[in-house]
Protein backbone atom coordinates (compact mmCIF):
# COMPACT_ATOMS: atom_id res chain seq x y z
CA UNK A 1 0.00 0.00 0.00
CA UNK A 2 1.24 3.58 -0.81
CA UNK A 3 1.33 6.48 1.80
CA UNK A 4 -2.08 7.74 -0.52
CA UNK A 5 -3.93 4.93 0.16
CA UNK A 6 -3.34 4.61 3.88
CA UNK A 7 -4.39 8.64 3.91
CA UNK A 8 -7.59 7.45 1.97
CA UNK A 9 -8.42 4.24 4.08
CA UNK A 10 -7.95 6.97 7.32
CA UNK A 11 -10.20 9.38 6.06
CA UNK A 12 -12.70 7.05 4.97
CA UNK A 13 -12.66 6.10 8.65
CA UNK A 14 -12.69 9.99 9.83
CA UNK A 15 -15.85 10.43 7.27
CA UNK A 16 -17.84 7.17 8.00
CA UNK A 17 -17.82 8.47 11.71
CA UNK A 18 -18.31 12.02 11.50
CA UNK A 19 -20.12 13.28 14.60
CA UNK A 20 -17.88 10.55 16.55
CA UNK A 21 -14.86 12.50 14.79
CA UNK A 22 -16.48 15.52 15.93
CA UNK A 23 -16.53 15.22 19.66
CA UNK A 24 -12.90 13.35 19.64
CA UNK A 25 -11.34 16.73 17.97
CA UNK A 26 -12.89 18.74 20.24
CA UNK A 27 -11.16 18.40 22.79
CA UNK A 28 -7.98 18.57 21.25
CA UNK A 29 -9.04 21.77 19.61
CA UNK A 30 -10.17 23.66 23.04
CA UNK A 31 -6.43 22.91 24.16
CA UNK A 32 -4.96 24.20 21.43
CA UNK A 33 -7.43 27.53 21.07
CA UNK A 34 -6.52 27.58 24.75
CA UNK A 35 -3.08 28.00 23.74
CA UNK A 36 -3.01 30.59 21.47
CA UNK A 37 -5.31 32.98 23.12
CA UNK A 38 -3.37 32.76 26.49
CA UNK A 39 -0.35 33.51 24.87
CA UNK A 40 -1.56 35.51 21.77
CA UNK A 41 -3.62 38.04 24.30
CA UNK A 42 -0.93 38.92 26.76
CA UNK A 43 1.63 39.56 23.53
CA UNK A 44 -0.67 41.90 22.14
CA UNK A 45 -0.79 43.62 25.33
CA UNK A 46 2.57 43.85 26.07
CA UNK A 47 2.91 45.03 22.19
CA UNK A 48 0.71 47.69 22.96
CA UNK A 49 2.33 49.15 26.16
CA UNK A 50 5.48 49.00 24.68
CA UNK A 51 3.89 50.74 21.75
CA UNK A 52 2.47 53.43 24.20
CA UNK A 53 5.69 53.84 25.91
CA UNK A 54 7.15 54.68 22.06
CA UNK A 55 5.10 56.82 21.52
CA UNK A 56 5.71 59.01 25.00
CA UNK A 57 9.39 57.48 24.86
CA UNK A 58 11.07 55.07 26.41
CA UNK A 59 14.33 57.37 26.88
CA UNK A 60 13.14 58.87 30.05
CA UNK A 61 15.27 58.47 33.53
CA UNK A 62 13.71 59.89 36.51
CA UNK A 63 16.07 60.58 39.10
CA UNK A 64 15.27 60.78 42.92
CA UNK A 65 17.65 61.10 46.33
CA UNK A 66 17.25 57.96 48.47
CA UNK A 67 17.02 59.26 52.19
CA UNK A 68 18.85 56.97 55.04
CA UNK A 69 17.70 58.02 58.33
CA UNK A 70 16.14 60.68 59.65
CA UNK A 71 17.94 63.23 57.54
CA UNK A 72 16.68 64.12 54.10
CA UNK A 73 19.22 63.39 51.05
CA UNK A 74 19.04 66.66 49.25
CA UNK A 75 20.46 66.86 45.74
CA UNK A 76 22.90 69.78 44.67
CA UNK A 77 20.60 72.45 43.24
CA UNK A 78 23.57 72.38 40.55
CA UNK A 79 22.60 69.01 39.76
CA UNK A 80 20.27 69.54 36.94
CA UNK A 81 23.19 71.50 34.82
CA UNK A 82 25.51 68.96 35.95
CA UNK A 83 22.80 66.02 34.27
CA UNK A 84 22.75 68.79 31.23
CA UNK A 85 26.26 68.05 30.77
CA UNK A 86 26.28 64.27 29.85
CA UNK A 87 26.72 64.02 26.46
CA UNK A 88 23.90 61.59 25.28
CA UNK A 89 21.29 63.70 27.00
CA UNK A 90 18.93 65.37 25.04
CA UNK A 91 16.74 67.36 28.20
CA UNK A 92 16.67 67.63 31.54
CA UNK A 93 13.56 69.06 33.98
CA UNK A 94 12.42 68.88 37.36
CA UNK A 95 10.23 69.40 40.19
CA UNK A 96 11.21 70.35 43.97
CA UNK A 97 8.42 69.34 46.74
CA UNK A 98 7.41 72.88 48.31
CA UNK A 99 6.56 71.46 51.34
CA UNK A 100 3.47 73.72 51.08
CA UNK A 101 -0.08 72.92 51.77
CA UNK A 102 -2.73 73.96 49.00
CA UNK A 103 -6.66 74.52 49.87
CA UNK A 104 -9.23 75.72 47.08
CA UNK A 105 -10.11 78.56 50.01
CA UNK A 106 -8.80 80.19 52.82
CA UNK A 107 -11.63 79.42 54.60
CA UNK A 108 -10.80 75.29 54.78
CA UNK A 109 -8.67 74.18 57.89
CA UNK A 110 -5.11 75.38 56.91
CA UNK A 111 -3.80 72.07 57.74
CA UNK A 112 -5.72 70.37 55.30
CA UNK A 113 -4.00 70.05 51.92
CA UNK A 114 -6.57 67.29 50.69
CA UNK A 115 -3.27 65.05 50.12
CA UNK A 116 -1.99 66.86 47.36
CA UNK A 117 1.37 67.93 47.15
CA UNK A 118 2.93 71.71 45.60
CA UNK A 119 5.57 71.25 43.49
CA UNK A 120 7.96 73.68 42.01
CA UNK A 121 8.52 72.71 38.18
CA UNK A 122 10.78 74.01 35.74
CA UNK A 123 9.08 75.44 32.33
CA UNK A 124 10.42 72.57 30.27
CA UNK A 125 8.72 69.74 32.71
CA UNK A 126 5.82 68.36 29.74
CA UNK A 127 8.21 67.30 26.81
CA UNK A 128 11.05 65.80 29.20
CA UNK A 129 8.36 64.18 31.68
CA UNK A 130 5.92 62.71 28.86
CA UNK A 131 3.55 64.54 30.05
CA UNK A 132 0.56 66.91 28.65
CA UNK A 133 -2.38 69.37 29.17
CA UNK A 134 -5.97 68.56 29.66
CA UNK A 135 -7.33 72.30 29.47
CA UNK A 136 -5.19 75.79 29.76
CA UNK A 137 -1.45 76.13 29.12
CA UNK A 138 1.66 74.87 31.11
CA UNK A 139 3.89 77.26 32.68
CA UNK A 140 6.47 79.56 30.69
CA UNK A 141 9.49 81.42 31.08
CA UNK A 142 7.20 84.48 31.86
CA UNK A 143 4.71 82.92 34.32
CA UNK A 144 7.08 80.84 36.14
CA UNK A 145 7.90 84.44 38.09
CA UNK A 146 4.29 85.13 38.53
CA UNK A 147 1.26 82.90 41.03
CA UNK A 148 0.26 81.02 38.92
CA UNK A 149 -0.68 77.15 39.50
CA UNK A 150 -0.92 74.30 37.18
CA UNK A 151 -3.20 71.27 38.68
CA UNK A 152 -2.60 67.53 38.17
CA UNK A 153 -5.26 65.43 36.84
CA UNK A 154 -6.04 64.02 40.61
CA UNK A 155 -5.23 67.53 41.98
CA UNK A 156 -7.96 69.27 39.75
CA UNK A 157 -10.45 66.65 40.70
CA UNK A 158 -9.94 66.87 44.48
CA UNK A 159 -10.12 70.54 44.18
CA UNK A 160 -13.26 70.33 42.17
CA UNK A 161 -12.02 71.75 39.33
CA UNK A 162 -12.87 69.84 35.54
CA UNK A 163 -11.78 72.58 33.53
CA UNK A 164 -10.27 75.58 34.16
CA UNK A 165 -12.44 78.19 35.23
CA UNK A 166 -12.11 82.65 34.06
CA UNK A 167 -11.03 83.63 37.31
CA UNK A 168 -10.15 80.28 39.37
CA UNK A 169 -7.73 80.52 42.19
CA UNK A 170 -6.15 78.44 44.43
CA UNK A 171 -4.73 79.47 48.07
CA UNK A 172 -0.60 77.78 48.67
CA UNK A 173 0.76 78.41 51.74
CA UNK A 174 -1.83 81.05 52.06
CA UNK A 175 -0.76 82.87 49.05
CA UNK A 176 -3.28 82.61 46.18
CA UNK A 177 -2.65 81.77 42.77
CA UNK A 178 -4.73 81.39 39.61
CA UNK A 179 -4.97 78.64 38.05
CA UNK A 180 -3.27 78.35 34.39
CA UNK A 181 -4.35 74.93 33.22
CA UNK A 182 -4.96 71.36 34.13
CA UNK A 183 -2.90 68.57 33.27
CA UNK A 184 -4.10 65.25 31.77
CA UNK A 185 -2.98 61.72 33.15
CA UNK A 186 0.85 61.74 32.85
CA UNK A 187 1.25 57.74 32.78
CA UNK A 188 5.53 58.29 32.84
CA UNK A 189 5.05 60.02 35.94
CA UNK A 190 2.17 59.26 37.97
CA UNK A 191 3.34 61.77 41.05
CA UNK A 192 2.21 64.63 38.79
CA UNK A 193 -1.27 63.76 38.64
CA UNK A 194 -1.67 64.10 42.61
CA UNK A 195 0.61 67.43 42.33
CA UNK A 196 -0.31 71.59 41.90
CA UNK A 197 2.55 72.69 40.40
CA UNK A 198 3.64 76.51 40.47
CA UNK A 199 7.01 78.19 38.88
CA UNK A 200 10.64 77.45 39.72
CA UNK A 201 10.82 81.21 40.18
CA UNK A 202 7.32 81.89 42.25
CA UNK A 203 8.01 79.10 44.75
CA UNK A 204 11.54 80.94 45.46
CA UNK A 205 9.58 84.17 45.67
CA UNK A 206 6.18 83.38 47.34
CA UNK A 207 7.31 79.76 49.34
CA UNK A 208 10.55 79.89 50.98
CA UNK A 209 12.19 77.21 47.79
CA UNK A 210 15.75 77.00 48.05
CA UNK A 211 16.11 75.91 44.48
CA UNK A 212 16.61 71.90 45.43
CA UNK A 213 15.69 69.75 42.86
CA UNK A 214 13.18 66.55 44.35
CA UNK A 215 13.36 64.74 41.38
CA UNK A 216 14.92 64.61 37.66
CA UNK A 217 13.87 63.96 34.33
CA UNK A 218 16.42 63.35 32.31
CA UNK A 219 15.93 62.55 28.64
CA UNK A 220 19.43 60.64 26.70
CA UNK A 221 19.17 58.97 23.30
CA UNK A 222 18.00 55.30 23.46
CA UNK A 223 21.33 53.72 22.08
CA UNK A 224 22.87 55.45 24.97
CA UNK A 225 20.41 54.75 27.82
CA UNK A 226 22.04 52.51 30.09
CA UNK A 227 25.54 54.22 29.78
CA UNK A 228 23.57 57.54 31.12
CA UNK A 229 21.68 55.44 33.70
CA UNK A 230 25.11 54.03 35.18
CA UNK A 231 26.63 57.76 35.47
CA UNK A 232 24.20 59.99 36.37
CA UNK A 233 24.57 59.12 40.73
CA UNK A 234 27.85 60.33 40.41
CA UNK A 235 27.19 63.08 37.84
CA UNK A 236 24.34 64.92 40.06
CA UNK A 237 25.79 63.94 43.56
CA UNK A 238 29.57 63.57 43.62
CA UNK A 239 29.52 63.26 46.88
CA UNK A 240 27.17 60.42 47.55
CA UNK A 241 26.02 58.55 44.57
CA UNK A 242 25.16 55.67 46.42
CA UNK A 243 21.90 58.01 47.66
CA UNK A 244 20.66 58.61 44.20
CA UNK A 245 18.33 56.33 42.36
CA UNK A 246 17.53 56.12 38.84
CA UNK A 247 14.47 54.50 37.50
CA UNK A 248 12.90 54.37 34.10
CA UNK A 249 9.74 53.02 32.13
CA UNK A 250 10.94 49.96 30.76
CA UNK A 251 11.67 48.50 34.40
CA UNK A 252 7.46 48.81 34.81
CA UNK A 253 7.29 47.60 31.60
CA UNK A 254 9.71 44.35 32.81
CA UNK A 255 7.82 44.14 35.37
CA UNK A 256 4.38 43.50 34.15
CA UNK A 257 6.05 40.95 31.67
CA UNK A 258 7.05 39.46 34.89
CA UNK A 259 3.53 39.30 35.55
CA UNK A 260 2.31 37.81 32.58
CA UNK A 261 5.10 35.42 32.31
CA UNK A 262 3.72 33.97 35.67
CA UNK A 263 -0.30 33.91 34.40
CA UNK A 264 0.84 32.94 31.18
CA UNK A 265 2.80 29.77 32.67
CA UNK A 266 -0.47 29.07 34.48
CA UNK A 267 -2.96 28.93 31.49
CA UNK A 268 0.09 26.95 29.57
CA UNK A 269 -0.61 24.32 32.00
CA UNK A 270 -4.03 24.26 31.75
CA UNK A 271 -4.39 24.37 28.03
CA UNK A 272 -1.96 21.25 28.38
CA UNK A 273 -4.05 19.67 30.44
CA UNK A 274 -6.78 20.45 27.87
CA UNK A 275 -4.49 18.78 25.06
CA UNK A 276 -4.26 15.96 27.43
CA UNK A 277 -7.89 15.22 27.75
CA UNK A 278 -8.55 15.75 23.97
CA UNK A 279 -5.91 12.77 23.73
CA UNK A 280 -7.70 10.72 26.18
CA UNK A 281 -10.69 10.96 23.78
CA UNK A 282 -9.40 9.88 20.91
CA UNK A 283 -7.77 7.14 21.97
CA UNK A 284 -11.39 6.09 23.64
CA UNK A 285 -12.84 6.48 19.95
CA UNK A 286 -9.99 4.56 18.54
CA UNK A 287 -10.66 1.93 20.83
CA UNK A 288 -14.07 1.51 19.98
CA UNK A 289 -13.51 1.78 16.51
CA UNK A 290 -11.07 -1.07 16.88
CA UNK A 291 -13.79 -2.85 18.42
CA UNK A 292 -16.56 -2.25 16.44
CA UNK A 293 -14.57 -2.92 13.07
CA UNK A 294 -13.67 -6.36 13.48
CA UNK A 295 -15.25 -7.93 11.18
CA UNK A 296 -13.60 -4.92 8.27
CA UNK A 297 -9.81 -5.92 9.64
CA UNK A 298 -10.41 -9.41 9.65
CA UNK A 299 -11.55 -9.35 6.21
CA UNK A 300 -8.43 -7.10 4.60
CA UNK A 301 -6.09 -9.26 6.72
CA UNK A 302 -7.75 -12.42 4.81
CA UNK A 303 -7.25 -10.87 1.72
CA UNK A 304 -3.75 -10.19 2.01
CA UNK A 305 -3.52 -7.16 4.04
CA UNK A 306 -0.27 -7.06 6.46
CA UNK A 307 -0.24 -6.04 9.82
CA UNK A 308 2.07 -3.13 9.56
CA UNK A 309 -1.21 -1.95 6.84
CA UNK A 310 -3.91 -2.40 9.36
CA UNK A 311 -1.26 -0.47 12.12
CA UNK A 312 -0.78 2.11 9.61
CA UNK A 313 -4.13 2.83 8.80
CA UNK A 314 -5.52 3.35 12.36
CA UNK A 315 -2.99 5.21 13.45
CA UNK A 316 -3.38 7.67 10.39
CA UNK A 317 -6.92 7.83 11.57
CA UNK A 318 -5.49 8.70 14.82
CA UNK A 319 -3.31 11.21 13.39
CA UNK A 320 -6.09 13.04 11.36
CA UNK A 321 -8.31 13.39 13.98
CA UNK A 322 -5.64 15.56 16.46
CA UNK A 323 -4.65 17.31 13.28
CA UNK A 324 -8.29 18.61 12.30
CA UNK A 325 -9.02 19.20 16.23
CA UNK A 326 -5.46 21.39 16.13
CA UNK A 327 -5.97 22.85 13.20
CA UNK A 328 -9.70 23.88 14.22
CA UNK A 329 -8.46 24.96 17.73
CA UNK A 330 -5.50 27.07 16.26
CA UNK A 331 -8.37 28.98 13.75
CA UNK A 332 -10.53 29.34 16.68
CA UNK A 333 -8.11 30.83 18.85
CA UNK A 334 -6.80 33.30 15.83
CA UNK A 335 -10.37 34.70 15.82
CA UNK A 336 -11.42 35.03 19.13
CA UNK A 337 -7.76 36.33 19.90
CA UNK A 338 -8.53 39.08 17.43
CA UNK A 339 -11.80 39.61 18.24
CA UNK A 340 -10.79 40.52 22.21
CA UNK A 341 -7.70 42.70 20.78
CA UNK A 342 -10.02 44.66 17.99
CA UNK A 343 -12.08 45.70 21.19
CA UNK A 344 -9.04 46.93 23.11
CA UNK A 345 -7.85 48.68 19.82
CA UNK A 346 -4.62 46.75 20.36
CA UNK A 347 -2.28 45.46 18.01
CA UNK A 348 -3.30 41.69 16.87
CA UNK A 349 -0.14 39.08 17.72
CA UNK A 350 0.38 35.83 17.62
CA UNK A 351 3.74 34.35 18.40
CA UNK A 352 4.32 31.87 16.27
CA UNK A 353 5.99 29.72 18.81
CA UNK A 354 2.86 28.68 20.54
CA UNK A 355 0.37 28.11 17.78
CA UNK A 356 3.84 25.96 16.15
CA UNK A 357 3.77 23.72 19.45
CA UNK A 358 0.24 23.80 19.87
CA UNK A 359 -0.38 21.98 16.55
CA UNK A 360 2.87 19.73 17.00
CA UNK A 361 1.67 18.52 20.50
CA UNK A 362 -1.96 17.99 18.54
CA UNK A 363 -0.56 15.81 15.99
CA UNK A 364 1.96 13.92 18.76
CA UNK A 365 -1.09 13.46 20.90
CA UNK A 366 -2.52 11.49 17.75
CA UNK A 367 0.31 9.40 17.47
CA UNK A 368 0.26 8.48 21.28
CA UNK A 369 -3.44 8.40 21.61
CA UNK A 370 -3.37 5.68 18.75
CA UNK A 371 -0.80 3.65 19.22
CA UNK A 372 -2.29 1.23 21.38
CA UNK A 373 -5.80 1.13 19.19
CA UNK A 374 -3.75 0.12 15.95
CA UNK A 375 -1.25 -2.16 17.72
CA UNK A 376 -4.12 -3.89 19.12
CA UNK A 377 -5.79 -3.66 15.63
CA UNK A 378 -2.81 -5.25 13.92
CA UNK A 379 -2.46 -8.15 16.23
CA UNK A 380 -5.91 -9.81 15.23
CA UNK A 381 -5.43 -12.76 13.42
CA UNK A 382 -8.25 -12.88 9.92
CA UNK A 383 -9.69 -16.02 12.05
CA UNK A 384 -10.10 -13.61 15.36
CA UNK A 385 -11.51 -11.12 13.55
CA UNK A 386 -13.83 -12.79 11.51
CA UNK A 387 -14.96 -15.07 14.43
CA UNK A 388 -17.94 -12.60 14.85
CA UNK A 389 -19.20 -12.77 11.09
Amino acid sequence: MTPGDILRLGLLGVRGRRARAALSALGIAIGVATMVVVTAIPAAGRQALADRLAALGTNLLRVQPVSVGEDPTILPAESIAMAGRIGPVTSVSAVANTHAVVRRSDLIDPNDGSGLTVLAARADLLPAAGATMQSGSFLTSATSRFPVAILGYEAAARLGYASVPPSGRVSIGNRWFSIGGIMAPAPLAPELDHSVLVGWDAARTNLGFDGHPTVLYVRAREDAIDSVRAVLPATVYPALPGLVQVSRPSDALAAKREGDRTFGALFLGLAAVSLLVGAVGVANTMVISVLERRREIGLRRALGAHRSHIRAQFLTESVLLSALGGAAGAVTGIVATAAYVTWQQWPLVIPAGPLAIGVAGALAAGVVAGLYPAIRAARLTPTEALATV
